[in-house]
C-alpha cells in the first residue's frame, strides 16, 4: 500500500477506535460515576443516553458537512472536538456540567467514521476498498466489544473515573497533528450554499425519534408503547422527517444543496441497503448481552465472564478483515450472504447446543466472524455504489443512522426477554419440587412467584447466592436448577431473536443484489440508447458481477 493511503488509513483506524471505545468503556464505571456525583442510576443512564442521542445527530451532519467542507478538515475538527470533549468530562465537578460535556464528546466521536469509510470510498482504489473498509469496521466493532473490560481494567489499575477519558485527550492530540502532517485530499467540494434549515429540521427529527425509543420498557413492551412518552416523540419525530423529506425534494436542482439527495433515496438498492444496516445494529446490540449469558448461565465468576468474551472479539476483527477481502473479491452481496449465514448458525447453537464454555468458545467465534464481515465493507460500498463523489459521506452516514438506532431498539426488546423470564421462576420451582416429590408450602415460594425482582445481573448473582445458603441439599439443587431453567428461557428468546435478524440480513441481501442487478442493466440500456460503444457498456456489465 503506498505510504499517502497508509499513513492516513492508520490514523482513521485509530480514531475510529477511540471514538467507538469510549461508549463500551463507560458502562463498567457508571456505578463508580453515581456514586461521585451523588445521582439516582435513573440519571446516570442519562450518561449513556445523551452520548447516544449526540451521535445520532453528528453522524448525518459530519458526513454532509465532510462532503461540503473536506474530509480531511472535518476529521480534524471532529478529533478536536472529541478530545475537548473528553478532557472537560474528566474535569466535571458537577453532573449537569458532565452531561454537557458528553455532548461535546460524542458530537465529536460521532463522524470520525463515517468520514473515514467515506474517505477510503473516494480515495482508495476499487480493489482495495473492501480490505480498508474492513479495518475500519474492525476496528469499531472490537471497540464496542472490548469497552466494558478495559473500562474495568482502567478503573482497577487507576481507581479513578477521571482516567477513562483522559486517557482520550493525549491520542486526540497526536491524531490532530498526525493528520495535519499525513492526510493528503484533493476533493472536489461542492460550491451550493449548505441547507443549515434542513440540518435544523433533520436533527430535531432524529431527536425525537431516538428519544422515543429511550422510553420503551422491554418487560412490559405494549404498555410502553401505549406511553405519551413513547408515541408522542416517535410520531413528532416521523411527521418532522416526512416534512424533511418534502423539504429536501423542494431543493432539487436549486441553488442551494439537500443535506440528503432524495433522489438516492429513490433508488430501491439504497433502501435495501439501509435495512441491512439496520439489521446489522440489531445484531451487533444482541452481543453485548453475551458476557451476561457466560456469568449468568455457564456460571463462570463475573471477573472471568469477560476475559471469555476476547475469542468474540478476536473472531469479529478477523470477520471484519475477511469481510473486506471478501468484498474486494467477491463482492458485497456475496459476503453478506456469507455474514448472516455464519452468524445464524452462531446464534442458533446458543440455546440449541450451548452447555459448556468450549461450545461457547465455537458459537461466539462463528457469532464473531459473521458479524464481523457485516461491519464497515459491504454495507459502505452498497450504500455509496450510486451516490456519486459529493454524496458518499452522507450516504455512509445514513446508514450508520440506521445502524445507530437499531442500536437503540435492540437492546430493549433483547432485555425484555430476560426479565419476563423470571415471571416463570415460581413454576419452575414448583414442577421441580414436583418431580422430585418434594412437598413444599405455597406461600413459601410465593416470593418467587414474579421472580422476586431478579431482573438485573447483581440481582441473579444474589439470588443465586442466596439460594446457595438453603441448608437442604435436595431443595437448593430444585431451586438452582430452576433458577438456571429461567435464565435459559430469557436468553433463548433473545438468541432465537438474533437469529431471526440474521436471516432477516440474509434474505435483504438477496433482495438488494436483485435490485442491483435491475438497476445496473436499466442503466446499461439507457447508456446504449444513448450511443455509449460497446466498451463501456461490458464495463458497466463487470461492475455488476462484482
Amino acid at each position: 500500500m503506498q505510504k499517502q493511503m497508509k499513513w492516513p488509513l492508520i490514523l482513521f483506524a485509530i480514531g475510529v477506535f477511540m471514538a467507538a471505545l469510549d461508549n463500551g468503556i463507560i458502562t463498567s464505571s457508571l456505578t463508580t460515576l453515581n456514586a461521585s456525583f451523588g445521582v439516582s442510576p435513573t440519571w446516570g443512564a442519562w450518561t449513556i443516553t445523551l452520548y447516544t442521542l449526540g451521535l445520532a445527530v453528528s453522524v448525518p451532519i459530519a458526513g454532509k458537512l465532510s462532503d461540503r467542507y473536506g474530509r480531511k478538515k472535518l476529521f480534524l475538527i471532529e478529533v478536536a472536538l472529541f478530545g475537548i470533549g473528553s478532557l472537560l468530562v474528566a474535569l466535571s465537578t458537577s453532573f449537569t456540567f458532565f452531561l454537557i460535556a458528553r455532548v461535546v464528546q460524542a458530537l465529536g466521536g460521532g463522524g470520525i467514521f463515517i468520514i473515514a469509510s467515506s474517505y477510503v470510498l473516494s480515495k482508495f482504489p476499487a480493489e482495495r476498498q473492501g480490505t480498508a473498509l474492513g479495518l475500519l469496521g474492525g476496528m469499531n466493532g472490537v471497540a464496542a466489544i472490548l469497552g466494558p473490560n478495559i473500562g474495568a481494567f482502567i478503573l482497577d489499575i487507576t481507581g479513578n473515573w477521571h482516567w477513562l477519558f483522559l486517557i482520550n485527550v493525549p491520542i486526540a492530540i497526536l491524531l490532530f497533528i498526525a493528520g495535519i502532517r499525513y492526510i493528503h485530499e484533493e476533493q472536489e467540494l461542492s460550491r451550493k450554499a449548505v441547507d443549515w434549515s434542513g440540518i435544523a429540521v433533520m436533527t430535531l427529527g432524529v431527536l425525537s425519534l431516538m428519544y422515543s425509543f429511550s422510553n420503551l420498557d422491554g418487560v412490559n413492551m405494549l404498555q410502553s408503547l401505549g406511553s405519551p412518552m413513547f408515541y408522542g416523540f416517535f410520531l413528532a419525530g416521523v411527521v418532522i422527517l416526512v416534512l424533511f423529506y418534502f423539504l429536501e425534494k423542494r431543493l432539487e436542482g436549486s441553488q442551494r444543496e439537500p443535506v440528503v439527495s432524495t433522489q438516492l433515496l429513490g433508488i430501491a438498492s439504497f433502501r435495501w441497503t439501509l435495512l441491512i444496516a439496520f439489521f446489522s445494529g440489531a445484531i451487533l446490540a444482541s452481543v453485548i448481552f453475551i458476557p451476561g449469558f457466560v456469568e449468568q448461565y455457564l456460571g463462570v465468576s463475573n471477573t472471568a465472564s469477560g476475559y471469555w468474551f476476547t475469542p468474540l472479539a478476536l473472531a469479529s476483527g478477523i470477520g471484519a478483515g475477511g469481510g473486506g477481502y471478501l468484498v474486494d473479491r467477491k463482492g458485497p452481496i456475496w459476503t453478506l450472504s456469507v455474514a448472516g449465514l455464519l452468524s445464524a448458525i452462531g446464534f442458533l447453537l446458543f440455546p440449541l447446543w450451548v452447555e459448556h464454555i468450549w461450545q461457547f468458545v465455537i458459537a461466539s467465534v462463528l457469532v464473531g466472524i459473521g458479524f464481523g464481515m457485516m461491519l464497515g465493507a459491504p454495507v459502505n460500498v452498497l450504500v455509496t455504489e450510486q451516490a456519486g463523489e459529493n454524496n458518499k459521506g452522507i450516504a455512509v452516514a445514513t446508514s450508520s443512522l440506521f445502524r445507530q438506532m437499531a442500536m437503540a431498539i435492540a437492546p430493549t426488546i433483547f432485555a425484555g426477554f430476560l426479565a419476563r423470564s423470571f415471571s416463570n421462576l415460581g413454576s419452575n420451582i414448583q414442577q421441580g419440587l414436583t418431580d422430585q416429590g418434594i412437598q413444599v408450602p405455597p406461600e413459601a415460594l410465593q416470593q418467587y412467584a414474579s421472580g422476586g425482582g431478579a431482573a438485573s445481573g447483581s440481582d441473579i448473582s444474589s439470588l443465586t447466592e442466596g439460594l446457595s445458603q438453603i441448608p437442604d441439599p435436595g431443595i437448593r439443587d430444585v431451586l438452582l436448577q430452576a433458577l438456571h431453567q429461567t435464565i435459559g428461557e430469557g436468553y433463548s428468546g433473545l438468541f432465537w431473536s438474533a437469529v431471526i435478524f440474521s436471516v432477516l440480513t440474509l434474505v435483504a441481501a438477496f433482495i438488494t443484489g436483485r435490485q442491483r442487478h435491475k438497476e445496473k442493466r436499466n442503466r446499461v440500456e439507457t447508456a446504449s440508447t444513448n450511443g455509449m460503444d460497446g466498451h463501456s457498456t461490458s464495463r458497466e456489465q463487470c461492475t455488476f458481477c462484482q
